[in-house]
């Protein structure tokens, strides 16, 4: 049981009591009921603000679930239970309570849909725990899951939650070389995945001596157990589990997922998130994605990404939401999704900054937004005239939110809250933020800072440290606090503002430049598509900003573009942050998550240096 902790002033305690009367029913049961719908929401009362505000009257479907920022976030709390399983304790909870409440819409892009209650996900994982406990799959064994987003992602995933072994998912792009180095740094024991990713895993499987198993969720192969086969031969398997000895609890503290970082800095690293971070996604979902029970909700994310965590399984799920699944494999085209946003009714969704930039270059007046009521965006800072041109369509508001693999969304901008245009938002509740200089002091305002979390005691929802990585661990955790590796600064009224990565932080003739402050202004000019900026070497200034242009089309690079482009930055931010150097690319090298690897870009201009220096590099 989860339980939630909140502090009554004595005008509320009389309103509940006032309620429980009405009601016929119990104070407890009037006060639980408010909290699983609105934790820490506040009562529109000039005279009382206090928590709660279905209790004051204020419409359940249109109050924002966190009401006042300030009184959830002084009151809110999860107490995380010593045992706890979302497979156990979240979807067969939700399957008892309901056998027909929806959990999943799954739509291919041929348009072949399933749908699927929390009934039908409690036996399919059923089925897949007996499978596992059949072919040696224990608890805290690691099972590394590659799957397109099918169903099977779900409830395999569900299935080793419930069995307590630890999954890693992994994108489906990975190659050989990336699925050797995951396999063998995480000890996987078995690989998870379809047909059309088998030869890959076939192709290194020798050389991964630790991979004792294989699972096809499509078809049979030789040396690989075939999922199909094994629901109905020799027997169907039954969706009732078996009380083995083996069948041990989790507790809260267990590992239940290993991560593997983007590698935006080098090879990634690996992330052990424990049993209770499914708990810590109830601040993701509930306040910064606003859901309810009735919600249908749409994330955009690779099934081998932390963001699918976010928005696609625990979270929603928490709260009784109703995931959207579009299952892209072929090439994609952003505005496939908007006739199914109209279609099926979507109420709430979220998607990285890319592919708001490509829909609103969409004729948006063609759609029917009438049911979406809620959109959010992470990954990497927004650009605030996106922001504004996706309201100026739908009327909509985009509010962002800050989180990495090793956190839940930290930083939101959530209902409620009056957005800033380019601002992550405030600290979300349970999550204590600061920023800090590089001797673990905080700066004043809109100084920049490196962003800090409280990590003694520790939020619910942050990661446990880098597996057989104690080096980074220590790097990152000092004195109590955990160092994202971030910088940002605040404003006076509590919003903190993005600036960049630490080594993305260009200084130039003693001034201190984040790159997002530069792309973000480029663009706004209504030639450029999407833009990178890096700091290059220079001898006077110690480094000058340097811009990486993909244009629109009909837009042709031209030296007075370059002009124009640089007298845009220097009218739209602080003159000295415009781009002196400025060079026109077909394409950016990204992770394959999708974000930018400076780094990469860095050292491609490194090279040319030291190409021009004759093989020395200037200091």
């Amino acid at each position: 049981m989860v339980r939630f902790s909140i502090t009554m002033a004595d005008d509320l305690a009389k309103k509940v009591d006032s309620v429980s009367e009405a009601t016929n029913r119990s104070r407890s049961d009037c006060i639980s009921e408010a909290c699983t719908a609105y934790v820490g929401a506040a009562i529109r009362s000039a005279a009382s603000p206090a928590l709660i505000p279905s209790l004051a009257g204020e419409p359940a479907d249109t109050a924002p679930n966190i009401g006042n920022y300030e009184t959830t976030y002084r009151n809110f709390r999860i107490d995380v239970p010593e045992y706890f399983n979302f497979g156990f304790d979240v979807i067969d909870a939700w399957a008892k309570k309901d056998r027909n409440k929806l959990a999943m819409i799954w739509v291919d892009q041929q348009g072949n849909e399933k749908k699927f209650t929390f009934w039908d996900l409690s036996r399919l994982s059923n089925q897949i725990v007996n499978m596992l406990i059949k072919y040696g799959v224990n608890k805290g064994d690691r099972v590394l899951i590659m799957l397109p987003r099918v169903p099977e992602w779900w409830t395999f995933t569900l299935a080793l939650i419930k069995r307590g072994a630890v999954y890693c998912p992994a994108p489906t792009m990975l190659t050989e070389k990336d699925l050797k180095y995951r396999i063998n740094i995480a000890d996987v024991k078995m690989v998870v995945t379809s047909t059309e990713h088998a030869d890959k895993i076939d192709a290194i499987a020798k050389e991964c001596p630790s991979l004792t198993c294989r699972m096809l969720i499509d078809g049979k192969r030789p040396g690989w157990i075939s999922y199909p086969v094994e629901l109905d031969y020799p027997a169907p398997v039954s969706a009732r589990l078996v009380n083995l000895p083996g069948m041990k609890k989790t507790k809260a503290t267990d590992p239940m997922v290993i991560f593997f970082t983007s590698g935006t800095t080098g090879e990634p690293k690996m992330v052990v998130h424990d049993h209770s971070y499914a708990l810590g996604h109830m601040v993701t979902a509930r306040f910064w994605h606003d859901l309810r029970t009735t919600d249908l909700h749409l994330t955009l994310s690779d099934t081998g990404w932390a963001k699918s965590a976010w928005g696609k399984l625990y979270g929603q799920w928490l709260e009784g939401a109703a995931i959207f699944v579009y299952d892209i494999r072929g090439k994609f085209n952003a505005t496939e999704i908007l006739p199914l946003i109209e279609k099926y009714g979507i109420t709430t969704f979220c998607a990285p900054p890319t592919i708001y930039r490509m829909l609103i270059l969409a004729d948006l007046d063609k759609f029917d937004f009438t049911e979406l009521r809620h959109c959010t965006s992470a990954g990497e800072p927004l650009n605030p005239e996106v922001i504004k041109a996706w309201k100026d369509a739908t009327g909509l508001t985009i509010y962002e939110g800050y989180g990495q693999t090793e956190t839940v969304c930290c930083i939101g901008t959530f209902r409620g809250m009056t957005p800033r245009f380019g601002s992550m938002g405030k600290p979300s509740p349970g999550w204590q933020i600061e920023l800090h200089d590089d001797y673990g002091k905080q700066v004043g305002l809109h100084e920049e800072g490196r962003i800090a979390i409280r990590a003694d005691p520790a939020p619910v929802g942050l990661f446990k440290g880098y597996l057989n990585n104690e080096e980074e661990t220590k790097k990152s955790f000092i004195n109590g606090w955990y160092y994202t590796g971030d910088k940002a600064y605040k404003d006076e009224d509590g919003y903190y503002w993005f600036i960049g990565r630490d080594d993305d932080v260009i200084k130039a003739s003693g001034y201190r430049i984040g790159p997002f402050e530069v792309e973000s202004a480029l663009l706004e000019h209504p030639a450029v598509q999407e833009a990178a900026v890096i700091g290059v070497p220079d001898d006077i200034r110690g480094a000058i900003v340097k811009a990486f242009v993909i244009l629109k089309p009909g837009s042709t690079p031209s030296d007075a573009l370059v002009r124009e482009l640089q007298t845009h930055v220097k009218q739209v931010t602080a003159p000295y942050k415009y781009p002196r150097q400025i060079e026109f690319v077909a394409a950016l090298p990204k992770t394959i998550s999708g974000k930018i690897r400076r780094k990469e870009l860095r050292e491609q201009e490194m090279r040319k240096v030291t190409a021009e220096n004759g093989g020395m590099v200037r200091k």
